[in-house]
């Protein structure tokens, strides 16, 4: 009944589902109410929504929340929900793309308050809006995302498995990541091929285990970080040797200064490590 609604939603404005999108819209009530519940929303949060699609999501997030700011890449969507009038009135729609998003602007729109963000997103722009997240996380407080699920057993990867890589130790060196629920295919309208999980990306307070290890160059780090797994089977040396930081027996050295051996992957340091070996590289930069 709930997909027999939703099609008939979408062919009244003349819109289907798109695949250059990538739009699977949540079909179930119980599970937006789940994930807002579990997301934590009062009545005095202003909350970014990202893909409000037909706004399964939006309404009990209206519901809990002060504000919702809604962000819609698809305007034929947003044409829907403007001739509909279909939303609570504290939902305010902003047809734009969340990557192009200037998140200063966004925290203007929420009262001066670090963003919390809510997100069903489309698969094909996961990893660019995780990234995202990483290099605005300054402005954010918390972000609770629908990824697929192979997209988040990769945030919450441990060293020393395939799965842990550039995204783990770079949303670590910012965010403590949570699994909140795993949500089946046939909630989703069409159903994607794949199980989604919904995470919770806490920026702020920074956590403990980044606190510990003081300031952070986030570029620098993200270099190392890209350098060392973009060539994952070499060793840590070979690896970052072909990225033009620094000379080869140089490097080396910064990597045994760090405590690590030359001849060590990349999936086998940990975020501390990794930033160690930021700090080790700086130092050697430096006229």
């Amino acid at each position: 009944m709930v997909y027999q609604n939703t099609r008939a939603q979408l062919k009244k404005q003349g819109l289907a589902p798109s695949k250059k999108l990538g739009q699977n819209f949540l079909v179930h009530r119980h599970t937006a109410e789940k994930i807002v519940s579990l997301a934590d929303v009062s009545k005095d949060d202003t909350v970014i929504e990202v893909g409000v699609g037909l706004g399964a999501l939006t309404r009990p997030l209206a519901d809990a929340a002060g504000q919702v700011i809604g962000i819609e890449t698809d305007s034929g969507l947003i044409r829907l929900h403007e001739q509909e009038g279909d939303l609570p009135e504290n939902v305010h729609l902003i047809h734009q793309d969340i990557l192009q998003a200037d998140f200063c602007e966004l925290v203007q729109s929420s009262g001066g308050r670090p963003l919390q963000i809510i997100a069903n997103l489309p698969y094909s722009i996961s990893s660019p809006f995780l990234f995202k997240l990483i290099e605005q996380h300054q402005h954010i407080d918390y972000a609770v995302v629908m990824l697929q699920k192979e997209v988040a057993l990769r945030l919450l990867a441990k060293s020393g498995t395939k799965e842990y890589g550039v995204p783990t130790v770079m949303m670590a060196s910012c965010a403590e990541t949570t699994m909140l629920m795993q949500v089946k295919p046939e909630e989703f309208h069409p159903r994607p091929k794949v199980d989604s999980v919904v995470v919770r990306l806490a920026f702020s307070p920074s956590p403990a285990r980044v606190t510990k290890l003081g300031i952070i160059d986030y570029p620098l780090l993200k270099k190392v970080v890209n350098g060392a797994f973009g060539q994952r089977r070499k060793t840590l040396l070979n690896a970052l040797s072909s990225t033009g930081l620094l000379e080869k027996s140089i490097m080396k050295k910064c990597i045994t200064a760090t405590g690590l051996e030359p001849t060590i992957r990349a999936e086998r340091l940990e975020l501390e490590d990794f930033v160690m070996l930021a700090r080790n590289i700086s130092d050697q930069k430096r006229p």
